[in-house]
């Protein structure tokens, strides 16, 4: 599913128009990746969890080569879904 068919969706779901629920997804995603850039977690209860995880320098090889390089540090969202959600599919 690519974000145009996830719209038709969820505006089919919710009876609302495609272009009321791609303003509501386009102002979704800014809220969190504003909020993930002041430094806070987002927490969707059932879902799951967005926060930036820190990755320290470290040494890495170039494959090409073989030479070892190294690699600065970083920053980088991720998601982890919640036990609820995850268990949802064992059931």
């Amino acid at each position: 599913m690519n974000k145009t068919e996830l719209i038709k969706a969820v505006a089919a779901e919710a009876g609302l128009t495609a272009k009321d629920t791609a303003k509501m997804y386009d102002a979704l995603i800014t809220v969190i990746h504003n909020t993930l850039a002041a430094g806070e977690k987002v927490q969707l209860a059932g879902f799951g969890n967005y926060e930036i995880k820190a990755k320290p320098a470290h040494e890495g090889i170039n494959p090409a080569t073989g030479a070892k390089v190294q690699i600065a540090a970083s920053k980088t969202p991720v998601f982890k879904f919640g036990k609820t959600f995850k268990d949802s599919f064992n059931a």
